[in-house]
């Protein structure tokens, strides 16, 4: 590793640790809870997902899960090369489990990614593909409007490539989105397996 490489290594887990002294995240840390992230100065892909769900976050992994297992047969890749952090950058909008609601899980909190993701993108210095994982990360990177809808934004995938992909979340209770939306699979798999073994080969 270069000396800069480890400089920026050095960075990351320093913000790990203001992270977790970060008054805001201090109920998360009170129950034992790790910000879930994972990067390296050597990254090739960024994925930037929603929040950790409570499996995810209770085994102090992200994506450990079904969503994940399906993220990665997306991606094209395997368990290890996903989780090798010289690979995949692992970057939600939240690195904590938000907590339950009325329908299902809260939303991530909405000034956490804009106060942390800008310190760590900056000391990745070899990512060549972000891929947008859901609406909130969707409208935070691409600046939609409130009216923009996730499908048409997936759809539209190509108007923000080479370097950013919208991607629908891979939970399974989006099976009746991918049933209604064939091209998903058939327009935008194969691209997006293209596009992350090119960023994973250079």
């Amino acid at each position: 590793m270069s000396a800069s490489a480890s400089d920026s290594a050095a960075r990351i887990g320093a913000l790990r640790g203001e992270i977790l002294a970060d008054p805001d995240n201090a109920q998360a840390v009170a129950l034992g809870q790790q910000p879930l992230f994972a990067a390296s100065p050597a990254s090739r892909v960024v994925i930037i997902g929603q929040a950790p769900g409570l499996k995810a976050q209770a085994l102090g992994k992200a994506w450990a899960d079904p969503s994940g297992d399906r993220l990665r047969s997306w991606l094209g890749v395997s368990e290890d090369e996903f989780y090798d952090a010289d690979n995949f950058a692992l970057l939600p909008m939240d690195f904590f489990y938000p907590g339950k609601g009325t329908s299902g899980d809260l939303p991530p909190r909405r000034e956490f990614a804009e106060r942390w993701h800008p310190r760590i993108l900056a000391e990745l210095h070899a990512v060549t593909l972000t891929l947008l994982v859901g609406v909130y990360a969707q409208r935070f990177y691409l600046k939609l409007p409130a009216a923009a809808t996730l499908t048409a934004t997936v759809r539209d995938f190509a108007s923000v490539l080479p370097g950013r992909m919208p991607l629908v979340h891979p939970s399974p209770l989006n099976f009746r989105w991918q049933a209604q939306n064939p091209w998903f699979e058939a327009d935008v798999l194969p691209v997006l397996r293209s596009r992350v073994r090119a960023a994973l080969e250079r």
